[in-house]
Parts: structure tokens; sequence; C-alpha cells
């Protein structure tokens, strides 16, 4: 069956919010039931798909009232690039091609003693996840590996619907 461009361009930016919605639902998913929290950098990923979300439901509605749709996939395109790159950013921590945020990485340790008998009386959320450490991983490749794949593939797809097609193409 071919898939006509014209029809994903109009449709692309529903296409992307619902995609961004199953990603975060994935996200929220894995956190609530799997009981794995996520890291700093793996938050910042999650703002990448609410922008997205944001972005597709208001291009979606702009369209109804004749919006230009190649600029909007463009910028659509922009923000699944950003989010690929912080997912593979992430995957090189993980992989400790580079170093990770301060934050996210060193040891924190130490920072249990500050607070004697005062930190033993709250409630203990759990250690805070290491933006270092892969938690679950398929295929050899880390969620944020994933991530990185993924999100750089809706930016390809959201780049190609921006361009214009061969017969769209004016010749000076």
């Amino acid at each position: 069956m071919k898939l006509e461009i014209e029809s994903l361009r109009n449709h692309w930016a529903l296409l992307a919010a619902m995609f961004s919605s199953l990603m975060l639902a994935a996200a929220h998913g894995f956190e609530h039931f799997g009981g794995m929290a996520p890291c700093e950098l793996c938050l910042r990923q999650r703002e990448v798909y609410w922008v997205a979300l944001a972005l597709g439901l208001g291009l979606t509605l702009a369209g109804k009232f004749g919006f230009t749709k190649r600029g909007a996939l463009a910028l659509l395109g922009l923000v699944f690039l950003t989010g690929g790159l912080i997912a593979g950013y992430h995957a090189g921590v993980e992989w400790k091609f580079w170093p990770g945020p301060a934050s996210c990485t060193g040891n924190l340790e130490g920072l249990s003693n500050l607070g004697g008998d005062l930190l033993a009386g709250l409630d203990q959320p759990g250690e805070m996840p290491k933006c270092d450490q892969i938690p679950w991983s398929m295929l050899g490749i880390s969620m944020a590996g994933w991530n990185a794949l993924l999100s750089m593939g809706l930016a390809m797809i959201s780049f190609k619907l921006a361009m214009p097609t061969p017969k769209e193409q004016v010749t000076l």
C-alpha cells in the first residue's frame, strides 16, 4: 500500500502528538509500574516529548485554519532532533563515552551524613538514579539508546515531510 506524502503530511502533526503521548505513557509506566525512577537526563528527554505533544496538537488545530504545514513540520523535526541529541548524549554517558552531569553521575554517598538523624526520619525515597547506569536494555540497547533512535527517526520523517515533493519544486 503506497502512502501518499501529502496525506501523511496532512496527518503527521497528529501522529507525532500521538507517538509522543505513547512515549510519555511508556516512560511513566516504567517509572510507576516497573519501579524505575528517572534520572536527570531521562526527565530532560520527557520534556522534549511534552513539547512535541503540545506542538503536534497545536499544529493539528492550526492546520484546520490553513496554517502552512512545511515550516511547522520542520519545527517539529527540530524538536525531535533535540530529543534525539539529548537521548544520544544520555546513551553515551551510560556507555562511558563521555562524562555526564556531575549531579547525575557523581558519588552522592557523602551527602547522607550531612543531616545525621534528620535524614533518618524522612521517608526513604530510594537511591537517586544515576545517569551513567543502564537500568534496562533490549537487544543490547538501553532505553536512552532506543529513545535516540526513535527520536532521530521521527525527526527524519518530519524533515522529509517538510521538504517539497519533486512536483512541488519550482525551477528558476
